[in-house]
């Protein structure tokens, strides 16, 4: 009952903004706060935007580098749930950032996969992918937007029936042991 209670709020969280923001209020109260806002251009590019709200700035009003650094991960894992969907567990593995210049506007995290992930979908297993940010500043239409940040992520996506079983295996090899050493003890 729990699985499909999880595997019910994974699909609904993807799939509409109403339901992404409440889940975000529980299990990310961080991305909550921050304000990011998520928006898919294609099947292999996305694009999430951090509002320059006093929840992100620093004392001398510029860009938290904590909010910048922090948001990416957020918005990469999200653009990666969107695609592998609700039966894949992913969690980040690497993450390197690199801060270009302040940041003293609203951020536009453009991410894009460096991989096929459909492909490594379809092929089944666990695998890791690489995914790229570029952070710009928005300047306005005139102005054009300045980047302020790159990044590169490394994402490890394991199906959940793989972990179930591999979960299962481990806690039958326990009681197997435990039995053999209360049968040792016993003669």
């Amino acid at each position: 009952m729990a699985e499909r209670a999880e595997a019910f709020i994974s699909r609904l969280s993807t799939r509409n903004w109403f339901w992404q923001k409440v889940c975000s209020l529980i299990w990310l109260p961080f991305a909550f706060r921050s304000g990011i806002t998520m928006r898919r251009v294609d099947s292999n590019r996305f694009t999430a935007l951090l509002p320059f709200s006093r929840a992100n700035r620093n004392w001398y009003n510029a860009m938290a580098g904590a909010a910048l650094l922090g948001n990416s991960e957020v918005a990469a894992g999200l653009f990666l749930f969107g695609k592998v969907g609700s039966d894949y567990f992913v969690v980040c593995k690497k993450m390197e950032y690199r801060f270009l210049r302040p940041c003293v506007g609203p951020a536009l995290y453009d991410i894009t996969a460096e991989q096929d992930i459909d492909e490594l979908v379809k092929v089944g297993g666990e695998f890791n992918i690489n995914l790229a940010i570029n952070i710009h500043q928005q300047m306005g239409k005139q102005r054009g937007d300045k980047r302020v940040g790159r990044c590169h992520i490394v994402f490890h996506c394991t199906p959940k029936s793989m972990a179930k079983a591999r979960a299962l295996r481990k806690s039958q090899k326990v009681m197997a042991l435990d039995n053999a050493t209360t049968n040792s003890t016993d003669e």
